[in-house]
């Protein structure tokens, strides 16, 4: 086992490695009056579409938790 073969290691842990899950209710979501999820989000993770918010793609989201936070009817579960 070579030097080379441990960062071999470490690249596939990296790859195999899912992102943040990112659950929202939309039933209790205010998407077009509220927008604090959208606004707050420092990696523009989410979107206004069909007159709802939704998230862009899972990886955008960099488990910062700021939209759980900002929501103000607890829509939004980042695991």
């Amino acid at each position: 086992m070579g030097l080379f073969s441990f960062f071999k290691k470490e690249k596939d842990k990296v790859n195999n490695a899912l992102g943040p899950y990112v659950e929202m209710n939309e039933e209790n979501c205010d998407g077009l009056d509220c927008q604090k999820c959208v606004a707050i989000c420092p990696n523009f993770s989410f979107i206004v579409q069909d007159d709802k918010v939704q998230l862009k793609e899972y990886y955008t989201c960099r488990n910062c938790k700021k939209c759980m936070a900002a929501c103000p009817n607890d829509c939004i579960t980042v695991i």
